[in-house]
């Protein structure tokens, strides 16, 4: 059910991650193209340069930290959505940044799904 994407951009191009109108265009389309549903969103500009961004989501959310100064952007995503839009989010982030390397990590079957099949099975007993 639930999927949380942690994911590490090296080696993105400064101009690409510095300031906010280039990192709002690259998020915009892949929380669009990945079919995520926004309720909210917020971006902050760290002076000189660096971007934080928040999509408060149906899903859940969706994270974006810079560091221009070491071409490095941190991804967070988490979805309750079975449908795969978690992974596509992340697909159109790597196409927009174009890093040069990734790590990611993907946690399933959290804990609060075990706690969600508890609570059904014995109707709200934990």
């Amino acid at each position: 059910m639930g999927l949380h994407i942690i994911a590490e951009f090296l080696g993105v191009e400064k101009d690409r991650i510095s300031k906010t109108g280039q990192v709002r265009q690259i998020v915009e389309e892949a929380v669009k193209g990945s079919g995520l549903n926004v309720i909210r969103s917020a971006y902050h500009q760290f002076k000189p340069h660096g971007v934080t961004c928040f999509y408060l989501l149906k899903e859940s959310h969706l994270a974006v930290h810079t560091w221009p100064e070491v071409d490095y952007a941190a991804i967070d995503i988490f979805t309750c959505d079975r449908n795969g839009k978690a992974k596509k989010a992340l697909e159109l982030l790597r196409k927009g940044f174009s890093p040069r390397k990734i790590k990611i990590r993907m946690l399933r079957e959290l804990q609060y799904e075990k706690l969600l099949r508890r609570a059904k099975n014995n109707q709200g007993a934990y």
